[in-house]
């Protein structure tokens, strides 16, 4: 461990405390020898400027002010914070480049020096670490500060919105309540003044944002659990079924350690096989995940649900005469 480590660690133990600590207690703390713990105290001291006293009265360290604390100069992590900090930068750039570039640009350049000065291999991240987004879709992200600078702020927003479905942008008023990432996208809920209704909104469908000086309608939490989060996957809403998944004796080797909704039911069965039980709104989501698990999983309730898993199968099966 580096000598900055160990003087942060020092400092650790120390700050904040309104009692002394006592130097045995330092040393079993810290692991180190005393000639160690005496070069510590000297570079608190003398390097640091730590008001750094040794109580006689109460034979032990203190910070000698009025609660104890005492901040240290500049940005100071423990090499295992700076590596932590340093690979989940690398995991942010990945997974949505420049989302928050000029915003951790600042941040950024001090880590890297700091990895620099205790020799930890800042660019080590970039090699080792591979994000594989398969299927990912190309995202326009521009927007992304001020949806999320209105969501904090509680601010409305002035947006004009690509639906995909139908091909068409429009501008909407929203009020929005929280942000979501969930499959590698953000998405947005939101109080739609033109809907009067919650929406979830894809941010990179979000061709232009202005936020308003309007105060934005807050929902509160238990409302928007009630219709955003009680049902399966993304295009949720009030539950209007129970989906009854049945998955082979092998495939539920997998299944069994996956959490489709918070509020699944599942049971095992005698001959090995795993049911699912998981409530749901609208069947899009779930039936595309349903056909991804092909002959390994059987649909066994409701009729509406397995009906519309069947035409799907059969017109894939279609596809190749």
């Amino acid at each position: 461990m580096s000598r900055p480590d160990d003087l942060y660690r020092l400092h650790r133990l120390l700050d904040g405390r309104r009692s002394t600590i006592s130097r045995q207690t330092l040393l079993d703390e810290l692991e180190i020898s005393r000639s160690k713990l005496t070069r510590l105290i000297a570079g608190l001291r003398n390097q640091l400027g730590a008001p750094l006293i040794f109580d006689t009265a109460h034979n032990g360290y203190r910070y000698d002010t009025a609660d104890g604390h005492h901040p240290l100069p500049g940005l100071w992590f423990t090499s295992a914070e700076l590596h932590a900090l340093i690979t989940l930068n690398h995991l942010l750039q990945t997974l949505q480049p420049g989302l928050l570039d000029s915003a951790l640009a600042p941040i950024r350049t001090r880590i890297d020096a700091l990895l620099q000065t205790e020799h930890l291999g800042s660019g080590e991240a970039r090699k080792r670490i591979r994000i594989l987004a398969m299927a990912a879709r190309a995202k326009d992200m521009r927007h992304f500060q001020i949806v999320a600078g209105a969501v904090l702020q509680r601010k409305r927003l002035i947006i004009q919105y690509y639906n995909r479905d139908r091909s068409q942008t429009s501008a909407r008023e929203i009020s929005p309540q929280r942000l979501t990432h969930y499959r590698d996208n953000w998405y947005l809920d939101a109080w739609c003044h033109q809907k009067k209704d919650l929406r979830i909104f894809a941010v990179e469908c979000i061709r232009q944002a202005t936020t308003l000086d309007k105060p934005a309608k807050t929902l509160p939490d238990t409302t928007l659990n009630r219709q955003l989060a009680s049902a399966y996957g993304i295009f949720a809403g009030q539950p209007v079924a129970t989906a009854i998944l049945r998955f082979t004796a092998h495939r539920a080797r997998w299944v069994a350690d996956e959490t489709w909704h918070p509020e699944q039911q599942s049971r095992w069965l005698e001959d090995g096989r795993y049911e699912l039980s998981i409530p749901y709104s609208h069947d899009t989501e779930l039936i595309m995940d349903i056909l991804k698990y092909g002959a390994d999983v059987e649909v066994i309730a409701p009729d509406a649900l397995k009906e519309a898993v069947k035409i799907q199968l059969d017109l894939a099966r279609s596809q190749y005469g």
